[in-house]
């Protein structure tokens, strides 16, 4: 019986540094319920959010002890009963898990797994989720972009980044993107970006602005709101829109920037994506791999053992390229 079986999963039991991510390895496979698939995970995608949550300092927090992680990619082993979607075999990605994705198996609720197309490997589907559902809502729900817009993706080498510079692309917009090394700026105009621009140069927005004949960009995907909210305020068309997905700390901003431009900030948090809204996304998200322009870029990879340095590296590393993922 596999209700016996035990598997291999990073748990959580104090909120804290990347060293409080331990790797057990007697852990009860979990079994799937009513509606809910069991997957074996082949990778799992490390995000951001998953270090906030381990900190501590996120405004939701799980209770203890836990294992991270919500974006995995493997193959169904069982699907529990109501499931009629999926079967055992599949390969799958997920956009949430109830048992945590960093283990060698985890339960997911059937609305929240999403068939994997054999031409994208499992790592490119552990970069799926949170990325690709993110940019969708930033550009879609909550920034209203239309084709033959200017977007500027504000650190877009990253995991959201490039599924954001991919998804631009798709929807016709004229995409500009920053990143923080050569190698990342590469990376950029690989992915759908029509130009990109080095963001720890010295007046690269004075850049930004002369490609846009000086009137500015319509939309804003920020990555790091608290370095850079001020600038795009400055930097933005006449009823422009900065989507915030991520900030590290506080900002001084001059409310007299949005008046000027009649510009609106709002923050994103796919955590509060409807039902109707996920499934919208991940529609448009599937017809993407079904035509080829949906592809993650996997950046760094690292074994389960490893996850704590994974988590290091995504706050500390000097400049991203690529996806971060764990295999098992």
């Amino acid at each position: 019986m596999s209700g016996s079986r035990v598997m291999r999963a990073i748990r959580v039991s104090e909120f804290g540094a990347p060293s409080v991510l331990s790797l057990c390895s007697q852990v009860a496979v979990p079994q799937p319920g009513l509606r809910q698939v069991l997957i074996r995970v082949q990778a799992c995608g490390v995000n951001p959010v998953e270090t906030y949550i381990r900190a501590g300092t996120y405004s939701k927090k799980p209770t203890l002890p836990y294992t991270p992680g919500t974006d995995a990619a493997g193959v169904v082993e069982t699907a529990g009963e109501g499931v009629v979607a999926f079967k055992a075999g599949d390969r799958v990605f997920t956009t949430a898990t109830v048992s945590g994705a960093y283990a060698e198996f985890t339960v997911a609720a059937d609305d929240c797994v999403h068939k994997l197309p054999d031409a994208l490997e499992f790592t490119q589907g552990a970069a799926i989720g949170i990325p690709y559902f993110t940019a969708y809502r930033a550009l879609i729900h909550k920034a209203h972009s239309k084709a033959g817009e200017t977007v500027l993706i504000h650190g877009a080498s990253g995991g959201v980044g490039v599924a954001a510079c991919q998804l631009s692309r798709a929807l016709g917009l004229r995409v500009l993107g920053t990143a923080g090394t050569p190698e990342g700026m590469k990376l950029v105009l690989n992915n759908g970006a029509h130009m990109a621009f080095n963001h720890r140069e010295q007046g690269y927005t004075d850049k930004i602005m002369e490609a846009t004949g000086g009137r500015g960009v319509d939309v804003i995907v920020e990555m790091l709101s608290n370095v850079n909210l001020s600038k795009d305020l400055q930097m933005l068309a006449y009823g422009g829109r900065v989507t915030v997905i991520g900030s590290r700390g506080p900002i001084e901003i001059n409310p007299r920037d949005t008046m000027a431009k009649e510009s609106s900030i709002m923050g994103v948090a796919l955590f509060f994506a409807t039902p109707e809204e996920m499934k919208e996304c991940a529609a448009y998200l599937y017809a993407g791999m079904e035509a080829g322009w949906l592809r993650p870029v996997v950046g760094s990879q690292y074994p389960l053992d490893k996850a704590a340095q994974a988590h290091h590296d995504i706050i500390e590393s000097p400049g991203a390229a690529g996806k971060i993922v764990l295999t098992m």
